[in-house]
């Protein structure tokens, strides 16, 4: 495990595909946060540039923990915020967070909460009022997305309910089926899942997945709002550490670009018999209520 973490420390840091490279910053104004944004800010005077907020795996205390992810949605003109500091990835400005014991019936309580990833929300329409901010004028405050991997995909349900959020994306996750979390002090339940009121995206890695059967359960159980189940073997893990966050990053890209801006040829990822994930393709693609 620790040869595996000191691997994916030494991987660059890097910009994203995206016509517009990316900069992974930390704001005074938002300590305990990591906030991934397009270099250069001219082109998204007049509020052009929607929000996505993070929950990150583990629900660590590590806002670079999905950086090669989180770098390629910024790419593509996204102010994207996760909780928690740099403590990840050769430009890490904090050591790693202390590890917390293992409680004997279970996992140790999140790192960071809902709360932590709901406050990147509040924070950019701050930004956005504030004249001496860079980001003034600049943020597209009713275009707001959350999404998360694993615990995080947990704390993006619960956050889902906020009535200011236009699209959800939970990777590698979903509310347990037995509906008694293993994680200390973190309760959820499938009677969460009424309180999405927008579109919903499931990414999940195919069998060998620890939280697929999770995962596939809430789609079947979701029937009030349009929702969409994309299914990769790749495991758990997904493609958080392949280049440029690998083909989940590009699938949210995709979405984000769909729900958030109404790109309609992004949107063919997802649409139409031959969509992109439908035909030759390594993906299978579950839809409903659209």
């Amino acid at each position: 495990m620790r040869r595996q973490m000191d691997a994916r420390n030494a991987i660059p840091d890097t910009p994203g595909d995206g016509p517009y490279p990316a900069v992974i910053e930390e704001y005074a104004s938002l300590p305990d946060h990591v906030v991934y944004r397009p270099a250069d800010l001219a082109p998204f005077f007049g509020g052009a540039l929607p929000v996505v907020v993070w929950g990150n795996g583990g629900c660590a205390d590590d806002g670079s923990s999905a950086r090669l992810h989180l770098a390629q949605i910024a790419s593509y003109g996204y102010l994207v915020v996760a909780p928690g500091p740099r403590r990840s990835g050769p430009g890490a400005t904090h050591g790693p967070a202390p590890r917390q014991p293992r409680p004997a019936d279970g996992l140790p309580p999140p790192a960071t909460s809902v709360a932590d990833v709901m406050a990147g929300i509040d924070w950019a329409i701050a930004q956005d009022a504030n004249p001496a901010s860079p980001l003034y004028g600049r943020v597209a405050t009713d275009k707001l997305a959350v999404a998360g991997h694993s615990c995080g995909g947990l704390q993006a349900i619960q956050a889902a309910a906020d009535p200011r959020i236009d699209t959800v994306l939970i990777h590698n996750s979903g509310i347990y089926n037995s509906e008694a979390s293993p994680i200390q002090s973190m309760t959820v339940s499938k009677t969460m899942l009424r309180g999405f009121h927008q579109p919903v995206l499931y990414v999940m890695g195919g069998e060998g997945d620890i939280a697929h059967p999770n995962g596939m359960d809430d789609y079947a159980r979701i029937d009030h709002v349009p929702i969409m189940l994309a299914d990769l073997p790749v495991g758990h893990g997904g493609t958080f550490f392949e280049p440029f966050g690998g083909a989940a990053a590009q699938v949210a890209v995709d979405w984000l670009e769909w729900q958030l801006r109404g790109n309609a040829v992004a949107g063919r990822t997802f649409t139409g018999e031959n969509c992109r994930l439908c035909a030759g393709s390594q993906w299978t693609l579950h839809r409903k209520g659209w």
